[in-house]
């Protein structure tokens, strides 16, 4: 199995791309934003990769990160889930973005994506919530998030605690998130506000 490319970008189209690695040109199949962020053609470009083997085909399903991928995989074990929703999720939300919607239980962020109804949205927050902590990278000891006891300060701050907890967070990583994310955005943020900057906090 292919788990990652690096080479030449080739050539783009509206959702693929070729990536010649040593004179062999591998189509890999792109979400928007990973398509948006790819440098010009002829730079050298690495994706993360998941190969999907069929009886007919094989096709490679390309992201700009290993965390990115992870999403995508999980996404598909929710019900009514497959490989082109997966990947319009992706493309229209970033990890972050789509960790908060999960977080936050926000199916109408989810419900952006094309192809993604209410319903199929509804399993998406629903189902990948008892998942999220294994989708969040580990934090890092050497980091400078360091886990605290105390709770910050202020309603908003210990909803958002709670919520991060309930991702399956240890209390003292949570609550530290929180206190980094009140550091940036003010004692006066909302919960929702939080709970995103936790998020990227816990994500580094």
């Amino acid at each position: 199995m292919i788990g990652k490319l690096t080479g030449r970008l080739d050539s783009v189209s509206l959702n693929a791309v070729i990536v010649d690695v040593g004179g062999v040109g591998y189509e890999v199949t792109l979400g928007a934003r990973t398509i948006a962020s790819l440098p010009p053609a002829g730079e050298t470009v690495s994706l993360a990769i998941d190969t999907h083997v069929r009886e007919d085909e094989i096709r490679l399903y390309g992201f700009a990160s290993e965390h990115e991928r992870a999403w995508f995989r999980a996404l598909q074990t929710v019900q009514g889930v497959g490989a082109k929703i997966a990947l319009a999720v992706i493309g229209t939300l970033s990890a972050d973005e789509l960790a908060n919607a999960v977080a936050l239980q926000d199916k109408g962020h989810v419900a952006r994506a094309p192809g993604v109804g209410p319903k199929v949205a509804a399993r998406i927050v629903a189902e990948l919530k008892d998942k999220m902590p294994s989708l969040a990278p580990a934090i890092r000891p050497a980091g400078g998030l360091a886990p605290i006891a105390v709770l910050p300060d202020g309603l908003a701050a210990r909803d958002a605690v709670s919520a991060l907890t309930n991702l399956g967070y240890a209390h003292g990583e949570a609550a530290a998130a929180v206190s980094a994310a009140i550091g940036k955005a003010g004692r006066e943020a909302r919960t929702e506000e939080l709970i995103r900057l936790g998020l990227k906090e816990l994500a580094q």
